[in-house]
């Protein structure tokens, strides 16, 4: 356990850090999205100038852009399919080590490069920790355009209140150019257990939950960063 600083920002670039350090020389590594995947960047470029030798796999133009400029080597994922290890943020976590993801828009990238990984790590503070999914955020869901009120309305039957994300005055585009549907549920009902009934629906092509895929979240607390293992 590492020892680093009470506030949030720090928490989260004290955890980025330490998951920066599981990156082996010759790995092909997916680079998640976000203000967490960002300090990730960041950590890993200095290990490179130090010496490690590694290439990426990003999950969103962003992290592709930022990457590139630090002097990562960015592959294509039909160039590099399997990657020795995927890290990336979330936007919370239970007990189980499932996840909600998707709240800055990547998550259909984000979930393709973490099924394509030996490995998949998160990296989180420690306000990502909920007793029960759909604590404090809802489950994005990405669908296609054509025909959106559809998907909206078979996710409003699932017991969900679903809005369309907005970027300002016009709609949110995933990097895809899809919707993404905000789906608030009840935390006291099985969130977890929506995935297979909302990914069924028509027009959905990824949803938020990514199940089962993580045995190891790196929380970043006010005085040490703690390993979470499943």
């Amino acid at each position: 356990m590492t020892k680093q600083s009470g506030d949030p920002g720090g928490m989260k670039q004290q955890a980025a850090i330490f998951a920066a350090e599981l990156v082996e020389d010759g790995m092909l590594v997916g680079l998640g999205s976000g203000s967490t995947a960002t300090l990730l960047v960041h950590a890993l470029a200095d290990r490179a100038r130090a010496g490690l030798r590694f290439e990426g796999v990003a999950t969103s133009e962003a992290t592709a852009s930022l990457a590139t400029s630090l002097g990562i080597r960015i592959w294509e994922l039909d160039d590099r399919p399997h990657m020795d290890l995927a890290i990336d943020g979330a936007d919370e976590v239970d007990p189980r080590l499932n996840l909600i993801k998707g709240l800055g828009g990547a998550l259909l990238r984000e979930k393709l490069v973490a099924s394509s990984s030996a490995r998949f790590v998160i990296v989180a503070d420690e306000s990502k920790l909920v007793a029960r999914l759909g604590e404090h955020s809802p489950v994005p869901v990405e669908v296609v355009r054509f025909g959106w009120t559809r998907a909206r309305d078979a996710l409003t039957a699932l017991g969900g209140r679903a809005e369309r994300r907005m970027a300002g005055e016009t709609p949110f585009l995933t990097d895809g150019e899809n919707f993404i549907l905000d789906c608030w549920f009840d935390p006291a009902s099985d969130v977890v257990g929506l995935g297979l009934p909302i990914k069924a629906i028509t027009g959905v092509v990824e949803h938020g939950l990514f199940l089962n895929m993580t045995e190891q979240v790196v929380v970043g607390h006010p005085d040490l960063v703690e390993v979470l293992r499943r």
